[in-house]
């Protein structure tokens, strides 16, 4: 009998600690429907003037970005321009003026004239376009495995993009607006119009950055601008410097080649000696003239130098901050067309990139 009596007690416990299967499916029914509830709870109404005050807040924190991103872009520039001068002082000015490398200039010049049948401007575009080349190899390319214009673009923009996250954070809250109403105000917002477009809120939420194909887009049209921040040695200044050093030689070889016309006159003998003592009288002016020369080469590098390094400062299509130009540009002037639409949550799995076909 009171083995009985505890079988019946251990059986109610067990059902008193075990819901009913029908209970439990009751519980999860009414769970499901109290989250359906909190998804499709209705937006805050948000006046007029309050959306007016968030969107100058996202403007003043644009400028604010933009702002340090110009700073660090200064600074990076003004390091990269002090490794130019050095490695300009060090290893381009004295290759120029060297002995022998006057010497293979004047060779080049000569097969340049013959393969030109004598033109001259010919033979000048040429012979500057191999210092530009040369000036390339042994300064700006050994400097771009540290720092380069178009490294320094690409950092400056990806600064701005971060700066911007932190200084939007907290704005939705401050102004009592819920952050999902805030994300579609984002969404709004223009940032990038070059193809395929991309809202601030997709810049925003890119991991990493250079996923967004709307981003990577707009750098690489940056860096392939003519001239721009990834190729200016080609820029009019530092041409019009190969140019000049060009005509320079060019003359000189004009008054070599006139002695060796003579030398080929008077015979084989006399001709090697009048050769040599061409050679020779060469090899003292050309010493005498060394440190004319290298001022002279030195300051008109640094003048054509100063001018495309505020070019790449100042040019809001081609220079270190162009890209910061751009999404600045489009996220404050959005500001001033766009309004805030009517809210939408964003769908269960969606993407944050993802602005569901808008």
């Amino acid at each position: 009998m009171n083995s009985a009596r505890g079988a019946a007690e251990a059986l109610a416990l067990h059902h008193r600690r075990r819901p009913p299967l029908s209970t439990v499916r009751v519980l999860v029914v009414a769970w499901l429907v109290a989250l359906t509830g909190c998804a499709s709870d209705p937006p805050v109404p948000i006046a007029a003037s309050t959306w007016r005050q968030i969107d100058s807040d996202i403007a003043a924190a644009s400028r604010a970005a933009s702002a340090q991103a110009r700073t660090q872009a200064l600074a990076a520039m003004q390091r990269w321009m002090d490794l130019v001068y050095r490695q300009t002082d060090e290893e381009f000015i004295p290759w120029f003026s060297s002995y022998w490398t006057q010497q293979w200039l004047s060779m080049k010049v000569s097969w340049y004239t013959l393969s030109a049948e004598g033109e001259k401007d010919s033979t000048v575009n040429r012979l500057a376009l191999y210092l530009q080349e040369q000036y390339q190899a042994l300064v700006l390319e050994p400097i771009a495995e540290e720092t380069a214009p178009e490294q320094i673009m690409q950092h400056a923009t990806a600064l701005y993009v971060r700066q911007l996250d932190q200084r939007l954070q907290g704005i939705g809250q401050r102004h009592g607006v819920p952050a999902e109403q805030f994300d579609q105000r984002l969404r709004e917002i223009p940032a990038i119009t070059l193809a395929p477009g991309a809202s601030l809120y997709q810049l925003l939420h890119a991991d990493p950055l250079d996923r967004l194909p709307a981003y990577a887009a707009l750098i690489e049209r940056i860096g392939a601008t003519p001239a721009g921040a990834g190729d200016w040695s080609a820029n009019p200044g530092i041409a019009s410097v190969a140019k000049r050093t060009s005509e320079r030689l060019v003359g000189e070889l004009t008054t070599s080649g006139a002695a060796s016309a003579v030398s080929a006159m008077v015979g084989r003998v006399a001709g090697m000696t009048i050769s040599l003592g061409v050679a020779v009288f060469t090899a003292i002016a050309r010493a005498d003239e060394q440190p004319e020369t290298e001022t002279q080469l030195r300051n008109n590098l640094k003048a054509a130098f100063d001018e495309e390094w505020l070019e790449l400062m100042r040019s809001p299509e081609r220079g270190v901050l162009a890209g910061v130009h751009h999404l600045s540009g489009q996220i404050e002037g959005g500001l001033l067309w766009s309004a805030p639409v009517k809210f939408e949550p964003i769908r269960s799995g969606q993407p944050p990139w993802d602005t569901g076909g808008k």
